[in-house]
């Protein structure tokens, strides 16, 4: 007998592989519906609206997103291999959290409550943690590629074993 944790659980993880492959905006509650074989009115009653799905899905990460940003490090090179550890462990939200709910900030305003506020405000907290208070232009334009690269290098390789995908990041965020 399937019990109502089985379905969330199963719910979550269709949305969590869907919204990987397809992105947030781009999947349905009818699509998360069909790929666990149930109705769009089964899966509304766990999960309605669909940005709960989001905060589900987020809400395991978030301390792992404190911790990234409250730890000390050695130096800026620890911090960076910290954050591809992160990027890549969570690479099956990454696009959702840092593409499809955080969005570019002067086209999507957003509700301060909101997950996507919450999400700016951790992408924010990352580029300041590369870059400093105050950057020069130069450190500017490479903390946001450096952020840019592990945010597609991670969305796009979920087809790569993780251990290889934090390699090959590491070693091309070095020169960033």
């Amino acid at each position: 007998m399937t019990t109502a944790d089985d379905t969330r659980t199963r719910i979550l993880a269709a949305a969590r592989e869907l919204f990987a492959e397809r992105g947030y905006a781009a999947t349905s509650l009818a699509d998360i519906a069909a790929a666990v074989g149930l109705t769009k009115t089964a899966v509304a009653y766990h999960f309605h609206p669909k940005d709960r799905l989001a905060s589900e899905l987020l809400s395991p990460v978030a301390g792992d997103m404190l911790a990234l940003l409250g730890d000390d490090y050695a130096d800026r090179q620890a911090f960076v291999s910290a954050l591809v550890s992160f990027a890549v462990r969570y690479r099956s939200v990454i696009r959702l959290f840092m593409e499809d709910l955080a969005g570019d900030d002067a086209v999507s305003p957003v509700s301060p409550d909101s997950e996507a506020a919450a999400i700016r405000t951790f992408r924010d907290g990352i580029f300041v943690k590369l870059a400093g208070e105050d950057p020069d232009p130069a450190t500017t334009v490479r903390c946001w590629a450096l952020l840019g690269a592990l945010q597609w290098g991670v969305a796009k390789t979920m087809d790569l074993p993780e251990d290889e995908v934090e390699a090959f990041l590491l070693e091309a965020v070095r020169t960033l």
